[in-house]
């Protein structure tokens, strides 16, 4: 345990010293909200069911989140890894190369946790956002960031095995991860997508899952069993998926 806690602190000092995961974690979501946030306020919309614009934001944002490290940090730094021979090494240490695969996961949740909390805090002090106050909607929307975690970083695992270089593999990832996040409803709403958009983004896993945290978050209408019959089946497929096709060389 005391090897693997060295192997995560490593991980944790490399993560704060890239830049791009870091800021797309916790910059860029934040600087969304408070872009949208001063143009159109959180006063109640017509257009949001009468709720505000923040309040939509916030919970649509922390997908994006769960997003970039999931698709894009989680991914990339496996197939970097594998790449320079780093897991094949590791099959020579005590820890063994899943090691690095238990260490990579828990800096980029843990760097997804801060990302959450400090998009919450901006909203709930800058722009007065409305958070779950009962206990089953605190965790129905715990739940619903859980499970839209998992299916990101299930679908990262599938980048990083099929990926048959560190290169490939970014390119990959950067052509999952910004179609998804931007026609799914993580940044810009899919209430003012035209029609062909809309359907566009039915075929996406983030569009299901900013839907399921809107409703757990705010109690929008929303296909609850469809969302997470979506969810859950992309998980078993895309988990089983990196499973039986990831290389550790």
């Amino acid at each position: 345990m005391r090897l693997l806690w060295q192997v995560v602190k490593f991980e944790a000092r490399r993560m704060m010293r890239n830049f791009a995961p870091v800021f797309f974690a916790l910059g860029f979501p934040v600087l969304m909200l408070c872009m949208f946030g001063g143009i159109y306020g959180n006063k109640p919309s017509s257009l949001f069911g009468e709720r505000g614009t923040v309040d939509m934001s916030v919970p649509a944002y922390l997908v994006m989140v769960v997003s970039v490290t999931g698709l894009m940090s989680f991914p990339l730094g496996l197939a970097e890894y594998r790449d320079r021979k780093v897991l094949k090494r590791f099959r020579a240490t005590p820890l063994g190369p899943s090691a690095l695969l238990i260490a990579q996961g828990l800096v980029n949740i843990a760097l997804s946790l801060m990302g959450a909390v400090l998009l919450i805090l901006t909203g709930y002090l800058l722009f007065d956002l409305h958070v779950p106050h009962s206990v089953a909607n605190v965790a129905a929307a715990g739940g619903t960031l859980l499970l839209a975690t998992l299916v990101m970083y299930a679908l990262g695992g599938v980048v990083a095995a099929v990926a048959p270089s560190e290169r490939a593999a970014t390119a990959v990832a950067n052509l999952v991860y910004f179609p998804m996040i931007f026609l799914s409803g993580a940044t810009i709403p899919v209430q003012i997508f035209p029609s062909t958009m809309k359907a566009i983004s039915d075929a996406l896993p983030a569009t299901y899952a900013v839907e399921l945290l809107q409703h757990a978050w705010l109690g929008t209408a929303t296909d609850v069993v469809l969302d997470v019959g979506v969810l859950g089946g992309l998980l078993v497929l895309a988990g089983a998926a990196a499973v039986r096709l990831f290389r550790w060389e």
